[in-house]
């Protein structure tokens, strides 16, 4: 097709799209195309603006490496990882809810005892965290694996740390027999996400703070139940409301107790949901 113009073009993409073999790349593909176009007309984008966002995306990916994913960031701080949690994990009411998984888990983490010292090192007042996991019904979750991971009081995870050699404030558990699992660690803090990047120069850009409210980061998997991604954050932060991430759950707010020992305890039972068949 020759001669086309800004309100025919769009048309004539699609129809480059019709013979798409794969539907749901086909879906995907075609109402991309759609806003994307739709997008442009909306504001009227201009070649420098155009050019300015492909430069844009060019330095995301750039910024990306084996410890540092900004694409993820991104996603992220547009609200559309959040989103994406929303719509594939619709629970029953009483399940614990997702929320995103941020840009920091590592494969592979050691695997640690029940009541170890995950913190191994990492700069930060004492905590002890004790957990139950339970199913729907109250059954203990027998046997779970449970990933942990979390930021040091200078809000920084292990992995951002070039000298660091060894995982801290990091580590993998297996709840027992009756679903409880424990383990010694540093009292979450808020902190900034990295923002000497592009998602930094977009916060700033747009009048936004880079902070998330302090938290711990849960990833558990057990036989015959979904996988579930989440957080734990510390009651009384004063980013809850206003996390970089939109990651906040009121139901996933839990309360970090200071104990006699000048120590801080965390209590917090997880429920799962079934597996679907």
């Amino acid at each position: 097709m020759r001669n086309l113009d800004q309100d025919t073009i769009t048309q004539a993409v699609l129809a480059r799209l019709s013979d798409t073999p794969v539907p749901r790349i086909k879906e995907i593909v075609t109402s991309l195309v759609q806003h994307l176009h739709s997008f442009a007309r909306e504001v009227k984008l201009t070649q420098a603006e155009w050019f300015k966002g492909i430069q844009y995306l060019t330095a995301t990916g750039q910024k990306c490496d084996d410890k540092r994913q900004e694409f993820i960031l991104l996603s992220d701080v547009l609200g559309l990882s959040m989103l994406t949690v929303c719509l594939n994990n619709q629970k029953p009411p009483g399940c614990t809810e997702s929320t995103v998984f941020g840009p920091f888990h590592v494969e592979g983490a050691p695997h640690f005892e029940d009541g170890a010292d995950l913190a191994n090192g990492a700069k930060g007042e004492r905590c002890e965290v004790h957990c139950t996991i339970k199913g729907l019904d109250g059954t203990p979750v027998a046997g779970a694996t449970i990933d942990v991971w979390q930021a040091d009081a200078g809000g920084n995870y292990d992995v951002q740390y070039a000298e660091l050699d060894k995982a801290q404030a990091r580590g993998v558990l297996q709840a027992g027999e009756d679903g409880k699992f424990s383990f010694h660690t540093i009292v979450a803090q808020a902190y900034p996400i990295p923002a000497d990047g592009p998602v930094g120069e977009l916060l700033r850009a747009t009048g936004r703070h880079p902070w998330r409210p302090a938290h711990l980061h849960f990833m558990i998997k057990a036989p015959g139940y979904e996988t579930l991604v989440t957080h734990v954050f510390r009651k009384g932060d004063r980013y809850l409301d206003s996390d970089a991430v939109f990651g906040v759950r009121e139901s996933l707010v839990g309360e970090w107790i200071q104990q006699a020992n000048g120590g801080y305890r965390l209590d917090f039972d997880f429920v799962l949901n079934r597996a679907k068949a």
